[in-house]
Formats: C-alpha cells, sequence, structure tokens
C-alpha cells in the first residue's frame, strides 16, 4: 500500500469520529441542562412521575366506570372496581374549600365528606353541589377532583342585606330574600330592619324605591311591609313615613318628601309620624303639647297641624 493510499484512507476514516464526538457532546450538553432544570424543582423526579401516572390512571379509571355504566355494566361490578381504584390510593383524603368568607367552613367540610364511599370514581360530583345549594349562603358552588385524593370546593356567597323581623325573630337575608341565617337581637348588623311577613321578598323592591331619594337613604333605619301591599318607612330620628300602595306612586310620594325636607327639615324636628297614603294630603302627627318650633332661618314657625295640606 502507497503511503498516498494510505494517507486518504486516514482521512477518509477520520470524519466520522469527529462527527460522533461532536453529537455526544451536544447530548451531554442537552441532559445537563435538563438535569441542572430538575434539580431547581420543589419535588423530586420520583414523585412527577408518580403524580402524572396517578392522575392518567385516574381519568382512565373513572372514565372507564362511566363507560361501564353506561353499557350496562351490572352496578355492583363498576362499585367493586370503584372501590378496587380508592384502595389503590384514589380516595378522598383531603377538601380544599375556597371563596368563604362569612358563612361557617365546617358546613361545606360535612356536606363534601359526607359519602357512601371514599373512592375518588364513587364521588358524585353534582350531588355534592347540589346539597350545598340548599344552604342558604350559598349562591354558587363548583366541585371538582383533583387526583388522587383530593376535592375541590369554590363557594359563591350570598351579602347580607338586611335584617328580617318576623314573629318576633330575625334573620339575616340577602337583597333577593333569601334566608342566611337567624341571628339574635345583640349580634345585628349595622344594615337595615325590614318587619312583616314576606317583607324580605321586597327588599329588591324597596332598594329600587329609596333610589327615586338618595339623599334620604343614609337616614332610612327600617321599613314595615304593610297588609301586603306598602311601605312604612322608619328613619333614623324616629319619624315614620305612610307611603302609598304601588311602586310609582310610593316612589313619587318619596321624591315630595325629599323634597319637603330639603327645603324645611322636616326629619329630627320632633314630629311623630308622616302620611302621604292619599295623594292629595300631607298629614303630620305631633307629640301631644307639641307648640311652635324654631324654623330653619331661625325665626319662629306653626308646626304643620295633623291635617295640613302640602303644598307644590
Amino acid at each position: 500500500m502507497s503511503r498516498g493510499a494510505q494517507s486518504s484512507r486516514i482521512k477518509r476514516g477520520g470524519s466520522p469520529r469527529k462527527t460522533v464526538k461532536k453529537s455526544n457532546s451536544r447530548a451531554l450538553r442537552k441532559r445537563s441542562l435538563i438535569d441542572r432544570a430538575m434539580d431547581h424543582l420543589p419535588v423530586s423526579v420520583a414523585t412527577l412521575r408518580r403524580i402524572a401516572t396517578g392522575a392518567i390512571v385516574g381519568t382512565v379509571a373513572i372514565g372507564g366506570v362511566a363507560v361501564a355504566s353506561a353499557f350496562g355494566v351490572p352496578q355492583a361490578a363498576g362499585v367493586g372496581v370503584a372501590e378496587a381504584i380508592g384502595r389503590a390510593g384514589f380516595e378522598v383524603e383531603r377538601v380544599e374549600v375556597t371563596g368563604i368568607d362569612r358563612m361557617e367552613r365546617l358546613t361545606v367540610y360535612a356536606i363534601a365528606l359526607d359519602q357512601h364511599s371514599m373512592a375518588m370514581p364513587l364521588v358524585d360530583l353534582d350531588k355534592v353541589r347540589d346539597r350545598l345549594l340548599d344552604y342558604g349562603w350559598i349562591a354558587d358552588a363548583r366541585v371538582s377532583r383533583r387526583l388522587p385524593d383530593t376535592l375541590l370546593v369554590d363557594i359563591v356567597e350570598r351579602t347580607p342585606s338586611a335584617v328580617w323581623q318576623n314573629n318576633q325573630t330575625l334573620w339575616l337575608v340577602d337583597a333577593e330574600g333569601v334566608v342566611l341565617e337567624q341571628i339574635a337581637l345583640d349580634e345585628m348588623p349595622d344594615l337595615p330592619l325590614v318587619i312583616g311577613p314576606d317583607a324580605n321578598r321586597q327588599i329588591a323592591g324597596l332598594n329600587e324605591l329609596m333610589k327615586a331619594a338618595p339623599a334620604l337613604d343614609p337616614m332610612l333605619a327600617g321599613a314595615t311591609w304593610v297588609g301586603n301591599r306598602r311601605w312604612d318607612l322608619r328613619f333614623q330620628s324616629g319619624e315614620v313615613l305612610a307611603l302609598p300602595q304601588g311602586e310609582k306612586e310610593a316612589a313619587a310620594a318619596l321624591v315630595r318628601f325629599a323634597r319637603m325636607d330639603g327645603m324645611d327639615r322636616l326629619l329630627g324636628r320632633g314630629f311623630v309620624r308622616f302620611d302621604m297614603r292619599d295623594p292629595a294630603k300631607f298629614v303630620v302627627r305631633v307629640p301631644r303639647g307639641m307648640g311652635r318650633k324654631p324654623a330653619a332661618n331661625g325665626e319662629g314657625a306653626d308646626a304643620p297641624t295633623a291635617a295640613e295640606r302640602a303644598e307644590g
């Protein structure tokens, strides 16, 4: 073999070795980057594999039970499979609840954990949600699984809007009149008091009525639903305003009263009751012995009589 041929053969054979070495170096760098990234994770690789495997197996298992039921597999067999899945680690061990501010958290835990079986495939999410919605505080609820062992419950709470007094009992209610819970007299929050049968179902109408005279809204202490047809409003200064029945009529009377109060300061002067049930009259009840009262401008003014006709 000539020196030229030997040199040529060595040259041809050297190229593949360099390529392999370069490819191996690139692969080592890739593995090194992945390893460094895995080192910064808060869990081990083995844990990640278990979580991924558990999620896949659990999802397939729950889907399998549903498919088996759809195709008429005997219920006992389906339950048996689900129980076996539960024993394999897919069993409710934790309940995570979010969205709660005012209501009792233990109530949600009790409902979520009240199951015939704690095996994940046998937890009826719709049933849990329906039972939660029976509870007054809960406006909406979302229930889901987080495999392998956690139920997630997201609550949308109702907001208290008033205190309803009926048959000498106090109830906390929301703007739609839904009863939230019974409360004691010494636990009353700073909310309007509505009194009378079915007054809780009229709260939305009362709130709409007060929008007609927003200046009077902060002065409102409570309201009585009279005869299931009209409101008596009670102000913080102690006076009662009897409004006519009918939404438009009541709103018009309230606007008229607010205008007169703005001009003559009717509230806080010691009057007992204002009666505007008759749109043609403005009747004021005064305490016994009440005579002349100082007017807003400092001059004397006669108190309105018990049958005063409003002007304007």
